[in-house]
């Protein structure tokens, strides 16, 4: 059962743990809801062959492996010669063969000239290796922050060792990039895990590694990168703690932190295999018609507006695309139809994906002004369904949006280390639940259905 099905119609347990529709505009029981299901699951890990380590893996133990688990590859040697058929490319053939290692961590060490083929060295992580090449890679060191920790209260969700959960709020940046040096999660989130204070190098742009699944980028910072950084993959340091996902500047919600490489490296790997549970919800311009479907449509940069992502539906004018898909279904219809409350579960994690894929079923989120949700558009399409003596109140209500209605409810993944079931919920913040109790105050219906096929 999904959750929001679980908001509209709760079961008829008094003890139950899920949340009810009523807690979403409630402001004084914004509690998260913490799940931990207490289930092991087996996961065979990548089996490896690396020869002339400088020393033996230590640290703990590989939950899902049973074997000793690294957690600083710094030095680690490899010379092995490729015995797969066909090409591959050389940073996901290393990753390969050294289990538990980030593709990022690869990538850095390929970057900085310690990896070789057939005795050339090579800096291109996407060089392409052929059966009988001989590979020789020594692991770099983990590059230096280039960000200062700073004294930002953050609500932290979960803690321990090895993995951080946090409710972002909306108007903060993930990660420091060009014109967002400061005040960002990032900085907040080494001030809390006391990390040492590096220098900040300003011609190099600090970023997640490239094989993130959510990869959100705010647009202040994509107008002010170069064009060369404007693609999918940001092929720039790796930072610590690692940022594993990311949430668009305006989004509010639910971020999970690897503390260590053990931990990023799985989480990734999650997210790769689409075994992490996404649940976001919004308000949308409109009513999406049919009520529930599947989006998978791919998502490319819009080569007229380069802050802006577009579904690639064929003759659109868009750059390399990537596979997309998305789940929708709507919970709430709100205000005689002029919006909607929308739950999404995310199959893959493109740059803006919700906003894009909404904006091609015609209901861009609210407050969405670079994706269409405009207060203009917002507000037209409200006074369309409602009598013109609540039009001014209507005006009122859409004047407050200032950022897309869009909050990362739920997530869940699988602990790194235990191994463990791990869930998490946390209710809209005050701006979202002001918005959506306005709109029921004038009218509401409840969709309640089977969950999204």
């Amino acid at each position: 059962m999904s959750l929001m099905h679980s908001l509209i119609c709760p079961p008829p347990t008094p003890a139950s743990r899920t949340l009810t529709i009523s807690l979403i505009s409630s402001l004084f029981h914004r509690k998260p809801i913490r799940t931990p299901i207490h289930q092991r699951v087996s996961f065979t890990s990548t089996s490896t062959t690396v020869s002339d380590l400088d020393d033996e893996p230590h640290g703990e133990q590989d939950a899902f492996s049973g074997r000793p688990q690294r957690t600083n590859y710094a030095g680690v040697r490899l010379h092995e010669s490729v015995e797969e058929a066909g090409k591959v490319r050389l940073d996901t053939w290393i990753s390969n063969r050294i289990s538990g290692i980030s593709r990022a961590r690869v990538q850095s060490s390929i970057r900085s000239g310690l990896v070789s083929v057939n005795q050339r060295v090579i800096v291109k992580a996407s060089h392409m290796v052929r059966h009988g090449d001989k590979v020789e890679c020594t692991i770099s060191e983990i590059q230096p922050l280039k960000a200062e920790g700073e004294d930002i209260a953050l609500d932290i969700i979960y803690e321990d060792e090895n993995v951080l959960v946090v409710n972002k709020p909306a108007h903060m940046v993930v990660h420091p990039a060009p014109g967002n040096a400061t005040g960002t999660l990032v900085n907040g989130i080494l001030h809390h895990c006391s990390l040492p204070t590096p220098s900040f190098q300003d011609q190099e742009l600090l970023s997640d590694s490239d094989d993130l699944s959510d990869n959100e980028l705010d647009e202040s910072s994509l107008n002010q990168m170069p064009s060369k950084d404007l693609g999918f993959d940001i092929n720039q340091t790796s930072i610590r703690p690692g940022i594993v996902h990311r949430l668009d500047k305006g989004t509010s919600g639910l971020l999970v932190v690897a503390k260590d490489e053990h931990s990023h490296a799985h989480l990734s790997q999650q997210f790769k295999q689409h075994t992490i549970q996404r649940i976001y919800v919004s308000l949308t311009c409109g009513v999406p018609f049919p009520a529930s479907g599947r989006v998978d449509i791919p998502i490319g940069r819009d080569l007229t507006n380069r802050i802006r992502m577009i579904a690639d539906t064929g003759p659109a004018k868009c750059g390399k695309s990537r596979h997309a898909a998305s789940r929708y279904r709507v919970v709430e219809i709100l205000a005689g139809g002029g919006c909607a409350l929308v739950e999404w579960k995310l199959e893959t994690g493109r740059t803006h994906q919700i906003r894009a894929h909404a904006k091609h079923l015609g209901i861009p989120l609210m407050g969405d002004e670079v994706y269409g949700g405009s207060r203009n558009l917002a507000l037209s399409r409200l006074q369309l369904k409602n009598p013109s003596s609540i039009h001014s109140q209507l005006s009122q209500m859409v004047s407050k949006l200032d950022r897309p209605c869009l909050h990362a409810l739920t997530l869940g993944f699988t602990h790194p280390y235990t191994g463990e079931k791990m869930q998490f919920s946390c209710l809209p913040p005050v701006d979202f639940a002001e918005i959506l109790t306005g709109l029921r105050n004038i009218s509401t219906e409840k969709v309640c259905q089977a969950k999204v096929a």
